[in-house]
């Protein structure tokens, strides 16, 4: 009977999945709640964020209702902040997240999740380091690599043609960021946007992805990521991945000789 029974075990461990004895590295925790104009990407960014989970041995926890921030923060090593608006937490859910990041937790915010209100929120604005002005309307440009060491740069070209919203930001608490990404002006016209609106240049420091410290945590941040095809385009998800593996870990910075 023994024989058999091991017999049955044998059997069992070679032909079972080998992704049932996987573990995951980390936990992420996932914001993606629909706005005005950011709500067809969702179930697109869904599915490919959790194929590169699942790829990349990480679990994901996918909501899009802020009462989740009335639960236990301290499980997940970090919260993507997917386009969603941050203001519509109340009170007490910005406490919590605000103490998860002094307790030393993580976040990335991605794209629309970028812009709050003025004195809506002045905490999690400095969190972000920059705060949103405006931004032309939809065009084609050159995204420049400026830290090839950073994770969130591994799967771009030194030069880079994408097509986004090229936010404007300002910094009104002189915050000091670490630039991975930036967009040459010269490549699209800064000043095309909608009756009614003034579009102004940055010039050439017009980041569109960093990373800081932020409390006793990390940040990541990209400004790209508008349209629901992106979700579907492998470079840019390398960029969301590289992202999130540093965001959550701290791992992958490498050091070395600056792109050109």
């Amino acid at each position: 009977m023994k024989a058999i029974v091991r017999a049955f075990v044998a059997v069992f461990c070679l032909f079972a999945p080998a992704t049932s004895w996987a573990e995951e590295q980390f936990k992420l925790l996932v914001i993606a709640t629909p706005s005005k104009y950011h709500y067809e990407y969702i179930p697109v960014a869904r599915e490919s964020i959790e194929r590169l989970a699942k790829l990349h041995s990480f679990g994901v926890t996918w909501t899009s209702d802020p009462a989740v921030f009335d639960g236990d923060l301290r499980q997940y090593a970090a919260v993507l902040w997917l386009n969603t608006p941050a203001e519509q937490l109340n009170e007490a859910q910005r406490r919590h997240f605000e103490d998860y990041m002094r307790a030393g937790g993580n976040a990335m915010v991605v794209h629309r999740a970028a812009i709050i209100p003025p004195d809506a929120w002045p905490w999690y604005e400095k969190l972000v380091g920059r705060s949103f002005v405006n931004h032309p309307m939809i065009q084609t440009a050159v995204v420049a690599v400026t830290d090839p060491g950073f994770p969130a740069t591994f799967g771009l070209p030194d030069k880079w043609i994408w097509s986004d919203e090229y936010y404007v930001t300002s910094n009104p608490f002189r915050i000091t960021i670490n630039t991975v990404l930036k967009v040459d002006e010269a490549s699209y016209d800064p000043t095309k946007i909608w009756p009614g609106q003034v579009g102004k240049p940055m010039g050439s420091d017009h980041p569109e992805a960093w990373f800081r410290t932020y409390e006793k945590g990390r940040v990541f941040v990209t400004l790209l990521g508008h349209k629901v095809e992106m979700y579907q385009d492998e470079r840019y998800l390398q960029h969301l991945l590289g992202g999130i593996y540093w965001t959550a870990t701290g791992l992958g910075q490498q050091r070395g000789p600056t792109r050109r």
